[in-house]
């Protein structure tokens, strides 16, 4: 049987579509939403594992060591708590990422001097090498998955999805 939810050809995405309508049809569902929702999920998940394939791989990183690294390396220290949240994993994970990079000494955390409390994460030098060495092959993977769309379709996709996070966000 072909892996038609998670991974398929195009007309294997429809017809599981097709499949989910014909065992729940009976049922007052929104299968706009339905299908809206689980492509963007099944969208993410090809590219992600196609990015940490393809491109992580490369400086054997995660998706969400890559993650805290552009966060750190844009916007500076973070206490963990927001670079969990801009990272959009958990503190849980974001412990074991760290950890990880720090051993590969990318990244250091150290304790917030005006509150012992609190953590702060740094980039390392050699964490800042791997961002601004890695990164421009990271947009050319971008580039590379939304090849199929015209640069309206990007900029119509990015609007809409932008929507559909503010609406989840505000709940």
């Amino acid at each position: 049987m072909p892996r038609r939810f998670a991974i398929g050809s195009a007309q294997d995405l429809v017809q599981a579509e097709r499949d989910i309508r014909a065992r729940v049809g009976d049922s007052e569902l929104d299968f706009g939403a339905m299908a809206a929702v689980s492509n963007i999920y099944r969208a993410a998940n090809a590219i992600r594992n196609h990015m940490e394939q393809q491109v992580l791989a490369e400086e054997d990183l995660s998706w969400a060591a890559f993650t805290v690294l552009f966060v750190l390396w844009i916007w500076g220290d973070q206490q963990t708590r927001h670079l969990a949240a801009e990272a959009g994993v958990t503190k849980g994970t974001l412990t074991g990422v760290l950890k990880t990079l720090e051993k590969r000494g990318l990244a250091r955390r150290r304790g917030h001097d005006a509150d012992g409390r609190l953590v702060l994460v740094s980039l390392e030098p050699k964490g800042q090498d791997v961002i601004e060495r890695l990164f421009p092959a990271f947009n050319q993977g971008e580039a590379q998955v939304s090849a199929g769309l015209t640069t309206r379709e990007k900029d119509q996709l990015a609007s809409l999805l932008r929507t559909i996070i503010r609406t989840v966000e505000e709940d």
